[in-house]
């Protein structure tokens, strides 16, 4: 199962409150609540999990990278553990790259560079080396890689590489649920967020990462949150100002997180939209009584 939304829609509460009902546990799709000490510029909010086990949300440090790659492999370890207990894994974030990978079955592989494959393909016409790449992936649908020598090796590196044992992406069939809201309650809410985050100490919390080490670089990296307190505590910005253009940024933050969910119904997910302003959590058990999509591969 999956639950996805815009940010302070109530995605968080509504996972959990079917995680209770349902057996499940919550995978986050969040790019930053992975972080250790980034919690009121990240929305956690774990005081909503009730005693829900979680998982992906503070597994690293501040300052670390982290990507779609690892979140891929992460988001697998806890599928699989989830499932082989006997529990539901319910998927709940926005963050759109993070969902649409995990919905849409595709998945990025690590893959070194091939030396002795590299040298092996110097000499070999296009026309042979696309005829190489269509074997080892007979399912090809970038054909921009047959269109320039350089993608066409690494595409080749990259087939060969998978059929040589790389971990296939496990049959994944979830129901979507989607939380939407009327465009101005929306944007009342994040502007509550935002003064309550700020009220609770998000200042803090950034200067707590300066003083732990974190650069100025780093804290624009970490977000719209972090970058606009961080324009602040450096002078740039005054509070009153500070305010008015992450609220301003945030709101735009949103439009986009729906746009990507247009996008990914445009691509083949299905998701069934209950409404915020009413009760999700029945309409959500509504759409589930309907039938769950059995999250275990192989299974339904």
């Amino acid at each position: 199962m999956a639950v996805l939304g815009p940010t302070a829609s109530g995605k968080t509460r509504l996972a959990v409150e079917l995680a209770e009902r349902l057996n499940g546990e919550i995978i986050s799709a969040d790019s930053r609540q992975v972080f250790r000490g980034m919690d009121l510029g990240t929305g956690k909010d774990l005081h909503e999990y009730r005693g829900v086990p979680y998982h992906l949300i503070d597994i690293l440090p501040a300052g670390e990278e982290f990507n779609l790659f690892r979140f891929q492999s992460h988001f697998l370890d806890a599928f699989h553990d989830i499932s082989h207990r006997g529990r539901l894994p319910i998927l709940a974030g926005g963050t759109g790259m993070y969902l649409d990978c995990v919905l849409r079955g595709y998945r990025l592989i690590e893959v070194p560079e091939n030396a002795a494959l590299r040298a092996e393909l110097a000499g070999m016409p296009m026309d042979e080396m696309a005829r190489r790449l269509r074997l080892a992936n007979p399912n090809l649908h970038n054909t921009t890689d047959l269109t320039e020598r350089e993608r066409l090796v690494r595409a080749i590196e990259i087939a060969e590489h998978t059929v040589e044992g790389e971990e296939s992406w496990p049959d994944i069939r979830p129901l979507v649920l989607g939380i939407r809201w009327e465009r101005t309650r929306i944007r009342e809410r994040i502007t509550a967020r935002l003064k309550e985050r700020l009220e609770s100490g998000m200042i803090e919390e950034v200067e707590r990462l300066v003083d732990k080490g974190a650069s100025w670089e780093r804290l624009d990296y970490y977000g719209l949150e972090y970058r606009y307190v961080a324009r602040y505590l450096k002078g740039e910005l005054t509070r009153n100002d500070m305010f008015q253009k992450l609220n301003a940024a945030i709101h735009d933050f949103a439009k986009k997180q729906e746009n990507w969910f247009k996008r990914m119904e445009k691509h083949g997910v299905t998701i069934h939209w209950v409404d915020g302003a009413g009760d999700p959590l029945a309409e959500a058990m509504e759409i589930v009584s309907t039938g769950i999509p059995f999250p275990l591969e192989g299974k339904r």
